[in-house]
């Protein structure tokens, strides 16, 4: 049976941009103390939301964490707010979505961040829902993104969503929603919960699953 609606994590699932929040990162955190590599970023931190990022690795005490997350927004818009990390595949797939079924995205990014970047890739009508950090108390893993996202959906059944990360697939899978994942941001059997693994999201998979 066909999905009612597709939802779509955003840092890297339809942003290309893992490589890019990696570096802002690594900046902010080494500013403040407390350096971070490459290696601890993916292994520890890839696919939680912005705030929970920040407390794993500061602290949940630090006194900046709103002050790091509104730089870490400000730093990641004048690298990607002209939407050159969605590629155009990726666009053609969610053009061809949209046209079908409700879309939406649930993301641990921040609304002002995600939303320049979808409106400069040509994609702000094909969404009819976005929830971000801003919205919930619990980011992922926690399912709490998907079911508000559901509830905006009109809780619409076979819901099918595109992750990149175990604390994404982990928050899908939570509340009770098939995941493709995409390869990339972490190695393959990190993300073996996932129901299938795909290496790019385009016109080609989206079809497959639709029909």
């Amino acid at each position: 049976m066909p999905p009612g609606a597709i939802i779509f994590d955003f840092n890297g699932t339809l942003s290309d941009d893992e490589p890019i929040l990696c570096g802002i990162f690594r900046d902010l955190f080494a500013e403040h103390g407390k350096p971070l590599t490459a290696e601890e970023y993916y292994d520890e931190l890839a696919g939680l939301s912005d705030p929970e990022i920040v407390r794993t690795w500061l602290g949940p005490d630090h006194p900046d964490i709103d002050a790091v997350i509104a730089e870490r927004i400000e730093r990641y818009r004048a690298a990607v707010a002209d939407g050159s990390s969605v590629h155009e595949h990726v666009r053609e797939a969610v053009r061809y979505a949209a046209e079908r079924v409700p879309l939406a995205i649930c993301s641990g990014a921040a609304h002002a961040e995600i939303e320049p970047v979808v409106e400069a890739a040509g994609l702000a009508a094909c969404f009819q829902a976005i929830v971000s950090s801003d919205d919930v108390v619990h980011g992922k893993p926690d399912p709490e993104g998907y079911l508000q996202t559901l509830r905006l959906l009109g809780e619409p059944h076979g819901v099918l969503v595109f992750e990149d990360t175990e604390a994404g697939i982990a928050s899908a899978k939570g509340a009770g929603l098939r995941v493709i994942a995409k390869r990339g941001t972490l190695e393959p059997d990190r993300l073996r919960a996932a129901d299938e693994l795909v290496d790019r999201i385009d016109v080609e998979l989206i079809e497959r699953c639709l029909s």
